[in-house]
């Protein structure tokens, strides 16, 4: 046996390129320069901040729409403003729905503080309980109808979001 190393293959001769020389190639290996300008960018249409979301189905659109109208009877207005501005792209239903829970949610939003403002008078207690069963009666309604897949419009809310 021989304690000689094994003979290395012999490597290309290269040319290089007119106007400069070629730079090394980087340790570990040789992989091919980047391109000219920069990384490619992403394609059009693919996921990231400007993509199009994907409308959901109906039976999903129910089911959030329903959680909406129940987040709003238990957390006030913020379900209803989280649902809206994260899944309003996501369907017809499900914006209507979100939008419509979302206003009357700021309408009883508005009635609380007023009653909350004429306590001081004792009135404002019968607000409060009024806007406080409302609130109840009209969020399980809200939200069976969104189950059954018809729409609602609540009776009493002012129309701030569309």
């Amino acid at each position: 046996m021989s304690d000689a190393p094994p003979p290395t293959p012999p490597t290309p001769p290269s040319t290089p390129p007119p106007g400069g020389s070629t730079p090394p190639p980087p340790p570990g290996g040789s992989t091919p320069p980047p391109p000219p300008g920069g990384p490619t960018p992403p394609p059009a249409g693919g996921p990231g901040y400007g993509a199009a979301a994907q409308e959901m189905s109906p039976p999903d659109q129910r089911l959030w729409a329903t959680l909406i109208h129940i987040g709003g009877i238990l957390f006030g207005f913020l379900p209803p403003l989280i649902g809206y501005l994260v899944l309003k792209d996501r369907g017809a239903f499900i914006r209507a729905h979100s939008a419509t829970a979302l206003n009357f949610q700021i309408t009883l939003l508005i009635a609380y503080v007023v009653g909350w403002v004429l306590a001081f008078v004792l009135i404002g207690f019968l607000i409060l309980f009024a806007a406080w069963v409302a609130a109840i009666v009209f969020g399980i309604i809200a939200a069976m109808k969104a189950n059954q897949g018809q729409p609602y419009v609540y009776p009493i809310a002012i129309k701030f979001v569309s």
